[in-house]
């Protein structure tokens, strides 16, 4: 009878024993980030923006009781890294939930190993409509859609500009966003396309385009771009003497760096960004303060995606109750929430729809919201001066 009871106890106290370990192994969050290459830049600060979103749920005690980890590799900017970088993730790593890369050409790529793999992934910077027309079931959206991207530009048509001058950086995103403008998406019917023209993403000398450019003499001059193309067209225009009522560009002029490269020149040019620390949306200040203390620089929108992927994933396994792929994959599809760069809320393929893009001016050598008007801090300048 002893012995009965003791081997009862002993079998006892080894399950507690197991069941004590399981709890408390962390739950994994895998990613593969540009820390290198073309990206290094936005890669580096939404890697950041996730490892700061797991600090702040371990400090408040972790996530159903386990502790997270972010597991990451450097996908160099190519679609072969972030491949072969997310096969490891679920193959060797195991790990229990993704978030996507930077770019849409990466996440089309990422996305496809994610569903080989059943994994529910979580996009960051990424808007290209062919990810979410494809038919997959466990890619979300964080970032606006391409066909959304410049909704508020219809602020340029409001100030009276009927001509536009499109031209992109030929990505994924690049085509889709400018073929939005060019097919009158959105809020764009009252704008006439009169010059549309590619560039390949790593072309940075302009001059013989932005001449063609100034020929057209169009009313808004609008660049589909990333950052240093963005600079390296402002400059050019300026050079070959350019002279639009609109100056804009989609991503370069929401980040501090294009003001610091372009000084003076960049006064006036409009950009259109997913976040910025004045728009009044809750945390932002709070946010950008401790990212500053963390990392010694203040956050640019790709960080905030980061730190939003994070927060998306947290809120489905807390109303899923477990990290299960399906239970997780069913909050995903269905469940509205507010993250740090804004509304959540998906249709039935992933697609963002819960969000719009802000609009900014360079106004006496600072960002400054012109739309929507419940963020605005300034009128818009039109024409420029």
């Amino acid at each position: 009878m002893i012995t009965h009871l003791i081997q009862a106890l002993v079998l006892t106290l080894a399950i507690t024993c197991a069941l004590g370990a399981h709890a408390l192994e962390p739950i994994n969050i895998g990613t593969t980030q540009s820390l290198t290459g073309h990206y290094s830049e936005q890669g580096t600060e939404q890697l950041r923006g996730l490892q700061m979103w797991a600090a702040d749920v371990n400090a408040r005690g972790a996530l159903l009781g386990r502790t997270v980890e972010i597991i990451y590799y450097d996908d160099g900017s190519r679609d072969a890294g972030t491949v072969a970088g997310f096969e490891k993730l679920l193959d060797v790593d195991k790990a229990d939930l993704l978030v996507g890369p930077y770019s849409s050409s990466l996440t089309l790529k990422a996305s496809l190993v994610a569903e080989a793999h059943n994994t529910p992934m979580v996009s960051t910077a990424a808007s290209a409509e062919e990810i979410w027309n494809r038919g997959l079931k466990n890619i979300f959206g964080a970032d606006t859609p391409a066909d959304d991207y410049l909704e508020g530009i219809s602020i340029a048509a409001d100030a009276g500009a009927k001509t536009v001058a499109v031209v992109y950086a030929e990505t994924e995103f690049g085509r889709e966003v400018a073929e939005s403008m060019r097919n009158g998406d959105g809020d764009h019917d009252s704008e006439r396309v009169i010059f549309y023209e590619g560039y390949a993403p790593d072309e940075r000398d302009f001059t013989a385009l932005s001449e063609r450019i100034k020929q057209a003499d169009a009313d808004l001059i609008l660049g589909v771009s990333y950052v240093s193309d963005s600079i390296a067209l402002a400059r050019d225009l300026r050079k070959a003497g350019a002279t639009p009522d609109m100056l804009a560009f989609t991503i370069g002029p929401g980040l501090r760096e294009f003001g610091d490269e372009l000084g003076d020149e960049a006064e006036g040019i409009v950009g259109v960004v997913q976040w910025l620390r004045s728009s009044r949306q809750p945390g932002a200040e709070d946010f950008a303060y401790r990212y500053n203390q963390r990392y010694g620089s203040n956050p640019g929108v790709y960080a905030v995606i980061g730190y939003s992927a994070g927060e998306i994933l947290e809120a489905a396994v807390r109303l899923a109750g477990t990290v299960e792929h399906n239970a997780v994959r069913e909050q995903l599809r269905s469940m509205y929430i507010h993250a740090l760069i804004g509304s959540y809320h998906v249709d039935k393929t992933g697609r963002q729809i819960g969000r719009r893009n802000l609009v900014l001016q360079w106004q006496d050598g600072r960002r400054r919201l012109i739309a929507p008007e419940s963020v605005a801090e300034q009128p818009l300048i039109y024409p420029l001066p």
